[in-house]
C-alpha cells in the first residue's frame, strides 16, 4: 500500500473586477422609460387626448335632451299671445349652442305691435324673452276685417278680443285679404288669409279727435269714419251728429248741444247734424 502525504494548495483569490462583470453580466433589462415619456407627454399627444376628450363630451352634450330649449317665458305680452311671439323667435326646440339671441330678437322685432325686444340664454336649456308692446288705444273696424290702433296711429291685425277699446268703424270699402303662404316641417304649404287696411296708420287729426270724443262722452262706443266728413257717431235720440277731426272737440260739442237744444224746443227732429266746421255748422231736418 502506497502512501500519500497531503500538499497544501496555495490560497486562490477572486479578482475585484469579477465581481462588477458578474453583475454586469446578470443585469436586467430596463426599458427606455425615459424615451416613452417623451413620447407619451409630447405636445401632439396631448393636443390629441384633448381633442378627443372634447369630443366626446360635445357627443354627450349635443345628445342630452337637457340642452334643447323645450320651455320659454314670454314677459311683457299682453295684447299679443306669447305663442305668436315664440314662433317668431324660432328658439323652440333648438339646442342650447346653436340659439342665437340676436336672430331671434330680430324675428320677434317682425311681429305687428312689438316695439322692442330682449332674448337671454342660460345654461343649460333656459331661454327669458322680454319684449314692449305698442299697446291698442282703439279698434278700427273695415267691413268684416278688424285691426288695432296703436297709441302712435298705426294699424296693425287685431289678435284678441280686448274689453273698453273705443270702436271706429271705417265707412270706406275694405280691402281684400291678401293670401299669405305659410309652410310647416310636417306638412305642405297652406294659405291663410292676412287681412289688409286702406290705410297703414289713422290720421294724427282722426286719431285726437276720436280720443277726445271719448274722454268728454264716456257713453260713445262707436265712432264712424268718412274720409270727407272725419268723425261722427250715432246720437241715440235718433240721428247722425258729425264732428270732424281735429283737438277741438269741446268747441264743437258745445256748439252741436247747442244747435240740437234749439232743434227740439222749436219742434224739429234732424237727420244729421253737422259742427265738421264749427264755424258753419249745418243740419238736415226728416
Amino acid at each position: 500500500m502506497d502512501a500519500a502525504s497531503f500538499v497544501a494548495q496555495p490560497r486562490l483569490r477572486v479578482p475585484k473586477t469579477a465581481k462588477r462583470r458578474r453583475r454586469r453580466n446578470f443585469r436586467r433589462v430596463h426599458l427606455p422609460l425615459g424615451g416613452i415619456k417623451r413620447v407619451v407627454l409630447s405636445a401632439r399627444w396631448v393636443s390629441l387626448a384633448l381633442l378627443a376628450m372634447v369630443v366626446y363630451a360635445l357627443v354627450l352634450i349635443g345628445l342630452d335632451e337637457k340642452f334643447y330649449v323645450t320651455t320659454i317665458p314670454v314677459d311683457g305680452s299682453s295684447f299679443i299671445p306669447a305663442a305668436e311671439v315664440v314662433t317668431a323667435s324660432r328658439l323652440a326646440g333648438q339646442h342650447i349652442f346653436a340659439a342665437d339671441p340676436g336672430d331671434a330678437a330680430a324675428g320677434i322685432l317682425g311681429v305687428p305691435g312689438i316695439l322692442s325686444a330682449t332674448v337671454i340664454l342660460q345654461w343649460p336649456n333656459q331661454v327669458h324673452i322680454q319684449v314692449q308692446e305698442d299697446t291698442p288705444v282703439a279698434l278700427w273696424i273695415e267691413g268684416s276685417h278688424q285691426f288695432w290702433v296703436t297709441r302712435h296711429g298705426r294699424l296693425q291685425p287685431a289678435r284678441a278680443d280686448v274689453l273698453g277699446l273705443l270702436i271706429i268703424e271705417s265707412e270706406v270699402q275694405a280691402t281684400a285679404s291678401v293670401p299669405a303662404t305659410s309652410s310647416s316641417e310636417t306638412g305642405p304649404a297652406t294659405e291663410t288669409a292676412v287681412p289688409v287696411a286702406n290705410q297703414a296708420f289713422v290720421p294724427d287729426d282722426v286719431l285726437i279727435g276720436a280720443m277726445q270724443l271719448r274722454a268728454l262722452r264716456p257713453n260713445i262706443e262707436r265712432l264712424y269714419y268718412q274720409p270727407g266728413n272725419g268723425l261722427s257717431y250715432q246720437d241715440g235720440r235718433g240721428w247722425r251728429a258729425y264732428f270732424g277731426s281735429g283737438g277741438d272737440m269741446t268747441q264743437k260739442l258745445a256748439v252741436y248741444e247747442t244747435i240740437v237744444e234749439d232743434l227740439l224746443a222749436r219742434g224739429i227732429t234732424p237727420a244729421y247734424v253737422s259742427v265738421a266746421n264749427q264755424e258753419r255748422p249745418f243740419y238736415r231736418s226728416k
